[in-house]
């Protein structure tokens, strides 16, 4: 028996989950097809992060669309916990950026002004001296000469924020099929529309490829081009601990249950998900050095996982032109972009036109001229 629907969402990590709850607070019939843990869910190497400061550097778009979020964030938090009865634990102190040297800090000074320039002076950040780094983070080490800090970044719990979705998916009516791995999209033409069969037993008019590094695959059935690729990074988490930092940074962050993540690693290794000693030394090395009250802190998890990157590094939205009503959404921020995409990229997926931040975001820009005019045809 066929199940139908207006829209069927692959993929229920963060980036499906956000374009589903948003799809369905504007009325429609949402099935979401989760491939369950079997998967190589990005969401485990999650950081938490709502992270503004030095994304689109080089890509005014992309600032803006980032910018844009985290914004609308403390909407997206209250409406969960309204609908869901969750909080995600967002907080937007904003965010703290280490520097160890002269040479570093002028170097971040100029990514930062760069971005300030493209975005017509709305990037307030600041470029922090070691005592008022100091002020707000007392347990830095020595080595720390500074920091660059933009008020917008914050963070959240990256599970407590997929347990949101989920409940509010469900309690608006999305019908969300665990443990459903999708490898066939059937798309037929029918007069000026599309429909999409998915493997055999779903069918809708429209179809969101959210499977994270499937997209690659299922991108080719649509007329669609996704060349993202598997980037490790590895989590190390230490003990709760009495409270040493009320700031997010980029590779240390104390949650709101008082347990310490630590992380920065980007690696290229294919599809291997596994930890390594080098590299968590590495890591915990750095965080030490950062904060030395860290030295004694017990680890109490380690685990590796693929994020999903593109060529370039940015998101990839584009709305097939071969079978309008296929649409594809990958990012490496998937918490950040959690607003954008619930409230922004589901009305694009809904019929709206696509934010003009985004529209730079198409998978074609990957293919050579030669390319272009086969992938059309």
């Amino acid at each position: 028996m066929m199940n139908v629907s207006d829209t069927i969402v692959i993929g229920g990590g963060l980036v499906g989950c956000a374009v589903a709850y948003g799809l369905a607070r504007q009325g429609a019939s949402v099935t979401m097809l989760d491939e369950g843990d079997l998967a190589f869910r990005a969401a485990r190497g999650n950081f938490g992060l709502v992270w503004v400061q030095g994304k689109g550097f080089g890509s005014a778009p992309y600032a803006r669309w980032t910018r844009s979020s985290a914004k609308l964030w403390p909407r997206l938090a209250l409406d969960l916990m309204e609908e869901s009865g969750v909080d995600v634990c967002l907080e937007q102190p904003g965010g703290l950026w280490f520097t160890f040297s002269d040479e570093e800090h002028e170097q971040r000074r100029i990514v930062m002004q760069g971005i300030q320039d493209d975005l017509e002076g709305d990037y307030p950040f600041e470029m922090l001296g070691r005592q008022d780094v100091l002020a707000r983070a007392p347990a830095l080490g020595r080595a720390v000469i500074g920091a660059s800090y933009l008020p917008l970044d914050g963070h959240a719990n990256p599970l407590k924020l997929l347990r949101a979705l989920h409940t509010a998916n469900l309690r608006r009516g999305v019908r969300y099929v665990s443990g459903q791995p999708v490898d066939t999209i059937v798309p037929q033409q029918c007069a000026e529309a599309s429909l999409f069969t998915v493997q055999s037993r779903w069918q809708a008019p429209r179809v969101v490829l959210a499977a994270g590094l499937g997209n690659r695959h299922l991108a080719q059935q649509v007329g669609l081009y996704a060349p993202v690729v598997p980037n490790r990074g590895q989590v190390l988490i230490g003990e709760r601990c009495a409270r040493f930092l009320d700031y997010p940074t980029l590779f240390v962050r104390q949650t709101d249950e008082g347990t310490v993540q630590i992380g920065d690693s980007m690696e290229e290794v294919g599809f291997n998900d596994e930890v390594t000693t080098d590299v968590l030394a590495d890591i915990a090395r750095r965080a030490v050095r950062t904060f030395p009250v860290l030295s004694g802190l017990r680890i109490v998890r380690a685990w590796g996982a693929l994020r999903i990157l593109s060529p370039d590094g940015l998101p990839i939205y584009e709305e097939s032109r071969r079978y309008p009503g296929a649409f594809v959404a990958s990012c490496h921020s998937g918490v950040t972009l959690a607003a954008a995409h619930a409230f922004h990229l589901a009305r694009w997926v809904g019929g709206a036109p696509l934010p003009d931040e985004c529209t730079a975001f198409g998978g074609e820009r990957f293919l050579t001229p030669h390319d272009q005019l086969r992938h059309v045809h």
